[in-house]
């Protein structure tokens, strides 16, 4: 069976918070009074519509709780914003962070909710000035908007990825340099990291970040994970995912069951290395 209607046992993610943070998780919630791991990301690590995501399979290979700390559609902004899950982070035995997209961030150009990074909230004044006559006021989340600019004005657009770039650099590195601790970066899609001469896809994922970029703020003592997905894994589509049939779209554009077990079986070594 591809998918599961509600009345068919759609997920109960178990939605839980940790201390002060004003996130909410999926859940349960673990005991992070002994050792654990911390897992930071987006939509993948929060598993959406898979029933057990890679964190949970983590969890059973090492033995230890880990702490899915996954926001859909995050950037690094809902992170740097939230010192209570600085705090957890720096109590864990281990971190992942997956690495990020580039749109999901407040730059010079415009600002993004603090919360859900990719609601677009307001052009600054740079963006005004670089696409002159633009109406902004349509505008509700970051793709939509940098795929009507780069429609728009391809030109202004390499301006403005150009910055964004930049920009995640900037914030990537405060990140990392508030975990403080050894991270094991995670990078997850179809294929490796691009170069910065490649094209910039809107829809890959993590949008507009390139292997230069990962170099930039990967810390000597820090760790870099590709979990590529195989062509057998991504073939599975939907089987074992659990959605309403209305989610279908958003579903497709997920990682599955099978993907992410290999997620886990990539990252497991590198934990366990990590923890001696």
């Amino acid at each position: 069976m591809a998918y599961a209607f509600p009345s068919a046992g759609a997920l109960d993610y178990a939605t839980c918070s940790y201390g002060t943070s004003r996130l909410v998780f999926r859940g349960p919630k673990r005991d992070l009074g002994r050792a654990y791991i911390a897992v930071l990301g987006g939509s993948e690590v929060y598993g959406k519509y898979v029933r057990h995501p890679f964190p949970d399979m983590l969890e059973k290979e090492i033995g230890l709780p880990v702490a899915n700390f996954g926001v859909p559609n995050a950037g690094p902004d809902v992170f740097l914003n939230d010192p209570a899950i600085m705090q957890n982070c720096a109590q864990a035995s281990a971190v992942v962070l997956q690495v990020l997209g580039a749109q999901n961030i407040s730059n010079r150009y415009y600002t993004v909710h603090p919360r859900r990074n990719d609601r677009f909230l307001a052009a600054r004044a740079p963006l005004r000035a670089l696409f002159p006559g633009f109406d902004f006021t349509e505008f509700h989340f970051t793709r939509h908007l940098l795929l009507a600019l780069k429609q728009a004005a391809p030109q202004q657009f390499d301006t403005l990825v150009g910055a964004l770039r930049a920009d995640w650099t900037a914030h990537m590195k405060t990140l990392l340099g508030n975990l403080g601790r050894r991270v094991i970066l995670l990078w997850l899609g179809d294929d490796l990291p691009p170069q910065d001469d490649q094209s910039t896809d809107l829809f890959a994922c993590p949008a507009l970040v390139t292997a230069q970029m990962i170099g930039q703020v990967l810390r000597s003592q820090d760790r870099l994970v590709c979990a590529v997905s195989s062509p057998e894994a991504r073939a599975m589509g939907l089987e074992g995912m659990a959605f309403d049939p209305s989610e279908l779209p958003i579903a497709a554009s997920l990682p599955g069951p099978y993907v992410h077990r290999e997620i886990c079986t990539a990252l497991t070594p590198h934990v366990e290395d990590f923890l001696r």
